[in-house]
């Protein structure tokens, strides 16, 4: 439960108090990045961590012409969907936006802004979008902990400072387990103190830790402490077994991070594909390449980064895939490269999205079917205005909801030409 002087377990007013007061505001609705929409006279103001039909008063602010960016002072008047946050730091951490919602709100929300980003955009979404979720808590198998003075957190919200955490109701078992560990080592005179953020990926038996952040070269023997200290350390390469395959995945290696939601995922994204190619674009250690491998004649993966290209062989050797081909390219350059158009084409791109060179080439290539994986309904939105005005149509859309009690939002949008 939340710290009582929190905005979650803030006591409200006698309802109807302070509403006349001109700084007083009631949340409209939730927009994409995490905040509730509300408006102030003639301008829009964005709060962090609201939930639609609060009443709040706002700190005194700055803004520009048309909307301000403020924070809330007080809560006047809870929305009656407002619950109390599962996690004690949820009011200053900045890893969480939504707990202050129950997870089926959440979701509506999520499939509302989706909805939204399309009308902004003028694209017409004529299916409704559906939904795969899982669990809301525990699910994530890849956690990034930071460190300063001997303590061990993530960062506030718009901030660098520290918030100091105990556990992480989001993060799994695991990972759970080796924060407990990290608190207590990280007073530990021998911990590098140059040491500022370390991530942490675990198949809830084996952890690899990878070094994001340090002020100097971390030594071999501070891994090797650690291997003593923390149950399950693995040097290199984890095994991670998910949708039928145990994959290898190597430091730095990409890999979904909802360990209960990535067979469900997988099955969607190749369900009912079959044919005699497809291209699996950023294709990463396999996950969809190997499923994909048993239903198309040939498959393309192309696979811009190392590492994961060697680990996509790895797993292909290992179940003995003959029909795959291995392409390490930037897909761009693959796309403008490429003059045969396969039966599908499979995206999974990074935050960005696909941009303006791979989107323009997926529309010149004209492949029957393009299935993109999204992490950012934004730019997904910007990249499907170039491929319907090229001639296709979504044929069918899904909220994967990779990460409740956050603003980010995964889909899965299947597109047909004609």
């Amino acid at each position: 439960m939340s710290n009582s002087n929190s905005l979650t377990d803030a006591q409200p007013d006698t309802p109807g108090d302070n509403q006349d007061a001109p700084e007083a505001l009631r949340i409209e609705k939730l927009v994409y990045g995490g905040a509730g929409l509300g408006r102030l006279q003639t301008r829009v103001v964005l709060l962090p961590k609201v939930a639609p039909g609060d009443l709040v008063e706002i700190e005194p602010f700055e803004g520009k012409a048309k909307f301000i960016e403020g924070k809330v002072k007080r809560l006047v008047e809870p929305s009656p969907d407002r619950v109390a946050a599962p996690c004690a730091h949820f009011d200053l951490c900045g890893g969480c936006d939504y707990q202050q919602l129950p997870y089926d709100k959440q979701l509506h929300w999520k499939r509302e802004i989706v909805a939204e980003l399309f009308s902004r955009a003028k694209l017409k979404l004529d299916v409704d979008v559906q939904t795969l979720s899982g669990e809301p808590l525990g699910y994530r198998n890849r956690s990034q902990f930071h460190f300063h003075d001997g303590r061990v957190g993530f960062r506030q919200e718009a901030s660098h400072k520290l918030v100091p955490v105990q556990s992480c109701p989001i993060s799994s078992p695991k990972i759970n387990e080796v924060l407990t560990l990290l608190n207590r080592i990280s007073k530990d005179h021998r911990f590098p103190k140059f040491l500022k953020s370390l991530e942490v990926f675990t198949n809830e038996t084996d952890v690899q830790f990878n070094v994001v952040e340090t002020n100097a070269p971390i030594a071999k023997h501070f891994f090797e402490w650690l291997a003593h200290e923390v149950p399950g350390v693995k040097d290199g390469a984890i095994p991670y077994t998910a949708a039928g395959y145990e994959w290898k995945v190597s430091y730095r290696s990409f890999f979904q991070v909802n360990r209960f939601l990535i067979d469900a995922m997988t099955a969607l994204t190749v369900k009912d594909a079959a044919g005699a190619h497809v291209i699996d674009l950023y294709a990463g250690v396999g996950l969809f390449t190997l499923p994909l491998s048993k239903q198309f004649d040939r498959v393309t993966a192309v696979e811009s980064g190392k590492v994961a290209m060697y680990d996509l062989e790895a797993n292909s050797k290992r179940y003995g895939v003959e029909n795959v081909r291995i392409v390490q390219a930037n897909v761009d350059a693959y796309l403008t490269d490429l003059q045969e158009a396969p039966d599908l084409i499979v995206a999974d791109p990074p935050r960005s999205g696909l941009g303006k060179v791979a989107v323009e080439q997926l529309a010149r290539v004209k492949a029957p079917e393009v299935r993109i994986v999204s992490c950012d309904p934004s730019t997904l939105v910007r990249d499907l205005a170039v491929l319907l005005s090229a001639g296709y149509r979504v044929e069918e859309m899904t909220l994967i909801d990779l990460f409740p009690q956050t603003y980010h939002i995964e889909t899965l949008t299947k597109l047909r030409l004609g």
